[in-house]
């Protein structure tokens, strides 16, 4: 079909009637079973079919009715989110990812936030969302309990995916290496020159936080350096600034490693009034690159998260659960990144 034709089809199509699937199909030159395809998430298309029928829906202004296919697929298009009220930046950009990636694959999200996420709530939020009719759950489990429960959590013939972390042997796991970025980051500060690295913890009943602890240690060891006692924190900056006033005293301390980004701003507060001068008298590292990051003074060094990347694979893996019915191979884990700013050097001889 020829440019000339498709722009009459586009005339006549608007001028008579609401668009159907087969005048989709016919603009976009494949059948109307490959424009169903598309839009309910099938794996079996081409991406350059399925760019040339979305592109014919948007021409056409064509809106699937999502009743007609409900009761032909027995799909809702929709998928149920299982979070906790919270203002943390990493669940809460984990979730907007989530949203992003089911969006672009034409789903719907009901989110389910809980106040607290433990052995009772989380299955009983996985339950609700079964009864709205979800074709799948995605759980954002960064604390230990919320994880555990997944191992009790009944979701019937209900795909789930647990997104953050989680016990592999119960679901499927999308999440972000934290040890790999803990001891990058612990690393970029031995390299430096630092003898040794302090840590200041999230909360220890945080996954992410056991498992960047974790990564801190084991760099530290491997490496025959010094391993101080670690520090816990609540993500706060309150707690960081609390923190780093304990270590600001101590001034054999060149280095720290913080387990969030918050904490480091409160940490660098601390120092900044002790006097002790960012980077030239003590290097901070902190971790997930908040968008404010780069206006921290000094710019703070750390570790970046690609949260659109884990949305992204946990909303496909999902999908290929839907669509085949078997649960999939290991998810690889999303490498985070090191972002060098000015918050780090060399220790002063």
């Amino acid at each position: 079909m020829g440019a000339t034709d498709r722009d009459d089809d586009k005339l006549s199509m608007r001028g008579r009637r609401a668009p159907v699937m087969s005048d989709v199909g016919r603009l976009a030159g494949v059948s109307h079973q490959t424009v169903s395809r598309v839009i309910n998430g099938s794996l079996h298309v081409r991406p350059e079919t399925r760019d040339r029928v979305l592109w014919a829906m948007r021409e056409l202004n064509y809106r699937p009715n999502p009743v007609a296919r409900a009761l032909v697929t027995g799909r809702s298009n929709t998928l149920g989110v299982v979070t906790f009220d919270t203002t943390l930046y990493g669940p809460a950009a984990t979730l907007y990812g989530v949203e992003r990636a089911a969006h672009e694959a034409g789903y719907f999200i009901i989110a389910a936030s809980l106040k607290a996420m433990d052995r009772s709530s989380v299955p009983e939020a996985i339950e609700r969302l079964r009864r709205q009719g979800v074709d799948g759950i995605l759980v954002i489990t960064p604390q230990e309990q919320s994880a555990e429960a997944l191992l009790h959590a009944p979701s019937g013939d209900t795909p789930l995916v647990a997104v953050e972390a989680g016990p592999a042997q119960a679901v499927p796991v999308v999440a972000i290496d934290q040890v790999a970025g803990a001891a990058t980051a612990t690393r970029h500060l031995l390299e430096l020159g630092h003898e040794t690295v302090w840590h200041i913890t999230g909360p220890l009943d945080f996954l992410e936080s056991q498992q960047r602890l974790h990564g801190w240690r084991t760099t530290l060891e491997q490496a025959g350096a010094e391993v101080p006692s670690p520090l816990t924190g609540d993500w706060s900056p309150r707690d960081g600034y609390e923190l780093g006033r304990q270590l600001s005293r101590d001034h054999s301390i060149t280095a720290i490693f913080v387990a969030n980004d918050q904490m480091a701003l409160g940490v660098l507060r601390a120092m900044h009034e002790a006097g002790r001068e960012v980077p030239a008298q003590l290097s901070v590292v902190g971790f997930d690159d908040i968008p404010e990051a780069p206006y921290f003074s000094p710019p703070l060094t750390t570790i970046r998260q690609d949260f659109d990347d884990m949305g992204s694979r946990s909303v496909r893996l999902l999908l290929q659960m839907m669509e085949t019915g078997e649960p999939p191979p290991a998810a690889a884990a999303v490498q985070p990144q090191l972002i060098l700013r000015e918050s780090t050097d060399a220790p002063a001889r």
